[in-house]
């Protein structure tokens, strides 16, 4: 029999207004509703509704997890500094790492995910290959100390995480157990009611190479992916490539003219330069200076577009990169702050996007101040030492498969699922003794679902102007009984609240004392129960109002027609 919650004795406390911090819907529901309260920036109590639905999305995942054959575990959120100074995640991490220090001194961290400890872990276990493959996971609080946490749940500095890690002897045995985990977490979130897209993606501080994100489309989302309307590529803006062969085979070096320098007086942006001489911005060259691990690094795109930092980021990893700043030109007479060109710059990396293709000219800096020069022709009067795709995509970038033009989507980053190879099996030698008795080196996997962040999608995806509007899986009852206030209607409620229990349901019934009816039928609507059971004013007769909380519909029935229908 499953348990009755009376709303007399829940400790949940609605809210008619918004918080006034919120900026999100699920932020300001969640908190309306009563499912989860603020202690300080990024950190929250999940009360207990909120908990419900945590604990049921924890339960599919689980569920899930369980059926491909992975095993649960549950390792320290307090971990020693060692292993994550060995793989160089203490430092590539920087400030989002909670670092502490105990009583003796000795370094420790609050984990931000767990693939060090794992790979110790199963170093400790599994010593043949006839322990492995093997699949392990764990939920569990992890920690990341964001600058700007925001929008409630969606970006906390602690946040409940699935993450799981596979460890196998052979390249194809990676692939398979990527492929189970992408398979999983398709049912996962289809069964949690989840709007989802799998896209290609970038690993980060994570490592690996094969690399993709389950997005669920959203506008609070944080991560903005493209999506090919005319075939099935889609993809995080970091990870869109972009070929240059179509570009260089449309330009010929031979068709420009010599080098010309412009008298262009105060023109050190590429706005003022464009209107000064009336040519658009995708005419000039723009060059960024950064600084890869303290050396001065130029990048040239075309001046109608922005450099995406991550990108680049990622590209030079794990070198770091950092915008140059006014004390960097002093004693750099070969580079005029506004005027940068890339012809002449000899002691200067160049790095070009694939637009800058070979045979395509420029307006760009002369090198000399309020001096800028036309003709500038790649390959012919400058070189690039290294081609990276690293503009910021727009809206109607060609599709990298089918060249139609791709459209922006803004998104909740809810899954991402890595083949790490051996990045940290050779960090921690990771071996095993193989068939033929030699050592083999151990090759993985790593698969993360923001369990916490899944609530906020939700809420995100299924709310409407009422309040919440939970699927069946997760929601916190499978059905909200309300009392519309009189003596005969609340004991109509709570006999009905009991039989429907008894056969199986989770219920939660509004009986409140001294509430009005218009205040119970607002908090049900808020809180997003997916059926909700009125009361009402026929209740003598035995008929009670069966809502439904997402579409709106309603009908009258008898108590037995109605937990019939709830319990078909």
């Amino acid at each position: 029999m499953a348990q009755v919650q009376r709303m007399s004795r829940l400790m949940v406390k609605t809210l008619r207004d918004d918080p006034a911090d919120a900026e999100t819907l699920s932020h300001k529901l969640l908190v309306r509703a009563g499912y989860v309260r603020r202690n300080a920036a990024g950190i929250w109590t999940w009360l207990p509704l909120g908990k419900k639905v945590l604990d049921n999305i924890s339960r599919v995942v689980r569920e899930e997890m369980d059926a491909i054959g992975a095993q649960e575990v549950l390792l320290p959120a307090l971990l020693p500094r060692e292993p994550y100074e060995a793989s160089g995640r203490w430092e590539e991490y920087g400030d989002l790492l909670f670092r502490l220090k105990d009583r003796k001194g000795a370094d420790y961290l609050l984990g931000p995910t767990h693939e060090e400890v794992f790979t110790q872990t199963v170093k400790d276990q599994c010593t043949s290959y006839k322990d492995l493959p093997v699949m392990l996971y764990q939920i569990q609080t992890k920690y990341r100390d964001e600058a700007r946490p925001r929008s409630g749940v969606l970006r906390g500095r602690e946040f409940q995480m699935k993450d799981s890690y596979s460890f196998d002897t052979t390249d194809e045995g990676l692939a398979e157990s990527y492929a189970l985990h992408r398979a999983a977490y398709q049912k996962i979130f289809e069964r949690l009611g989840l709007d989802f897209r799998i896209v290609s993606a970038v690993s980060g501080a994570m490592g690996g190479s094969a690399s993709e994100e389950f997005l669920a489309p959203a506008p609070a989302g944080e991560d903005t992916f493209v999506d090919c309307p005319a075939c099935d590529y889609a993809a995080n803006t970091e990870a869109v490539t972009f070929s240059a062969a179509a570009v260089a085979a449309a330009y010929d070096g031979s068709e420009h003219g010599p080098v010309e320098e412009l008298d262009t007086p105060d023109t050190p942006t590429i706005e003022t330069l464009a209107e000064h001489l009336g040519v658009p911005a995708s005419a000039t060259l723009k060059n960024l200076l950064v600084k890869v691990d303290g050396e001065i690094v130029a990048v040239g795109i075309p001046g109608d577009r922005e450099v995406d930092l991550g990108k680049l980021g990622e590209h030079l990893a794990p070198a770091v990169v950092e915008l140059v700043t006014a004390e960097d030109f002093e004693g750099r007479d070969d580079l005029v702050r506004g005027y940068v060109g890339p012809q002449g710059l000899d002691k200067v990396r160049y790095i070009a996007d694939p637009r800058v293709a070979a045979g395509t000219a420029w307006i760009t800096g002369a090198n000399k101040a309020d001096t800028h020069a036309k003709n500038v022709v790649a390959g012919r009067d400058f070189e690039v030492d290294d081609y990276l795709d690293v503009v910021v995509v727009e809206e109607g970038d060609p599709c990298p498969n089918c060249g139609t033009g791709l459209k922006l989507d803004r998104a909740i980053e809810i899954g991402h699922i890595f083949q790490l190879g051996r990045k940290y099996a050779d960090t921690f030698q990771l071996d095993v003794l193989g068939q033929q008795g030699k050592p083999v080196r151990v090759t993985m996997g790593s698969y993360g679902i923001g369990v916490s962040r899944a609530v906020a999608a939700l809420a995100e995806q299924s709310a409407d102007d009422k309040g919440l509007c939970w699927s069946a899986e997760v929601a916190p009852a499978d059905v909200h009984v309300v009392a519309a206030g009189k003596a005969l209607q609340t004991e109509l409620a709570v006999e009905v609240a009991d039989k429907l229990a008894a056969a199986g349901l989770r219920v939660l019934v509004d009986e409140r004392p001294g509430v009005s009816p218009g205040v119970k039928f607002t908090d049900a609507e808020l809180i997003g129960v997916p059926k909700i059971l009125v009361a009402g004013r026929r209740s003598a007769e035995g008929v009670v109002e069966l809502k439904d909380r997402r579409t709106g519909e309603r009908e009258e029935l008898t108590v037995d027609e109605a937990i019939a229908r709830l319990t078909a």
